[in-house]
């Protein structure tokens, strides 16, 4: 849990607020203080490159090339790994052999050896974890001197928060968002002029990406100041639609509420028209990184049931996750109780007795292509689930 110091030239750890590792983490990028929003937030502007052009991907050929240069990777990770062990193996070998006085210092004082810093699985020299701070500059020449850069097909912008309190961490970036982005472009074919939904969209970085190929995306979420802002990157991002195609549109979707918002005075309501086109058309249902507080995901799967059962054709739903670990006091030992609960809720929804309609559950192998630089961890999942129509 992190915030940011008033200076903004180093983190500060404090109870109350919560910091994406995506933020703090991201390599070789700068983050550039744009506004403050309604709520006195400061709004970071941060640039993602994607990884390969997107315009390529439909390409088989283009896929497999790909493929054999990150196994080509994936093998000089593993060459890191072995050097790294090597370089352990003759500190262990020297510390045997000349004692533990060997590793002290003038004054006694015990010298650690530290281990090379490896690269992860991809891009290894671009990814390496360096701390970056944010960088705060107003509108000027040096704010957008990469202005030219950043508007071309292959880099998404997006403006966020950094760190935030829990009930405002939909405003950072989370990892299983780029990861669902990741299967995304690689099954681009598979979604292909679909009309989909997103449940808790954020700040809008799925959506965004899954506008690149669907017909039609609603990115939902609660909250005027980030649906604003989740629309506002949508706008940023506008030139990564297929031109005629590709439309992106935030709306209000309140899980605890068991109807949609249709008061055409409220902003981002819905329409009786996009509520027919989403019940008649919608094919796809996304979410990531939602998973965090036990009532919260009862009812997104409540509002996953209702919203399946109302629809005139099967759906396929994809959830991505990180599965967090956190020391307990009540167990006295390391849990994941937000993850559990999840895991149970999946298993419930798999277990109904339904005559309208049948849910198959099944996870996906991340074995597919990163098309975004982040570090792909093994706490990330990515769930597949089948709502069946039986009537």
């Amino acid at each position: 849990m992190l915030d940011v110091a008033e200076e903004m030239d180093s983190p500060t750890f404090k109870s109350d607020t919560v910091l994406s590792d995506v933020h703090l983490h991201c390599p070789n990028k700068r983050h550039l203080m744009v506004r403050l929003n309604a709520v006195g937030q400061p709004v970071f502007l941060s640039y993602f490159k994607l990884l390969w052009n997107i315009e390529d991907l439909s390409s088989e050929k283009h896929v497999r090339e790909t493929t054999t240069e990150r196994e080509l990777q994936y093998q000089s990770g593993d060459e890191l790994c072995d050097k790294d062990r090597n370089n352990l193996k003759n500190e262990r070998e020297f510390i045997n052999s000349e004692g533990i006085e060997a590793l002290l210092d003038e004054d006694g004082d015990l010298e650690v050896v530290r281990r090379p810093r490896s690269a992860s699985d991809l891009e290894a020299e671009d990814l390496l974890r360096d701390r970056v701070y944010p960088v705060i500059l107003m509108k000027g020449k040096d704010a957008f001197e990469d202005e030219e850069e950043c508007t071309c097909s292959d880099v998404v912008k997006i403006e966020h928060t950094m760190a935030t309190p829990l009930e405002d961490v939909g405003k950072q970036v989370w990892r299983a968002a780029f990861l669902l982005a990741d299967y995304i472009l690689f099954k681009r074919d598979m979604f292909r002029c679909c009309t989909v939904l997103e449940l808790g969209g954020g700040t809008g970085i799925t959506s965004i990406i899954m506008g690149t190929v669907a017909k039609r995306v609603y990115c939902t979420d609660v909250g005027e100041d980030l649906l604003a802002m989740c629309e506002q990157n949508v706008m940023l991002n506008k030139h990564l639609m297929e031109p005629g195609r590709g439309e992106v549109r935030v709306k209000e979707l309140d899980w605890l509420k068991d109807e949609f918002c249709t008061d055409p005075e409220a902003p981002y309501s819905w329409s009786e028209e996009e509520i027919a086109d989403l019940h008649d058309h919608c094919t796809v249902i996304i979410a990531a990184d939602v998973f965090y507080d036990d009532d919260l995901t009862d009812a997104l799967f409540r509002t996953l049931y209702r919203i399946t059962h109302n629809l005139r054709n099967s759906c396929t739903v994809y959830l991505a996750l990180e599965k967090r670990l956190n020391f307990t006091l009540r167990h006295m030992d390391v849990t994941c109780e937000a993850y559990s609960h999840f895991r149970n809720t999946l298993n419930d929804l798999e277990s109904l007795q339904d005559r309208k309609i049948k849910y198959v559950v099944e996870p996906v192998k991340l074995d597919f292509c990163q098309f975004l630089a982040y570090e792909r961890i093994e706490q990330l999942e990515l769930w597949k689930i089948i709502a069946e129509q039986l009537t």
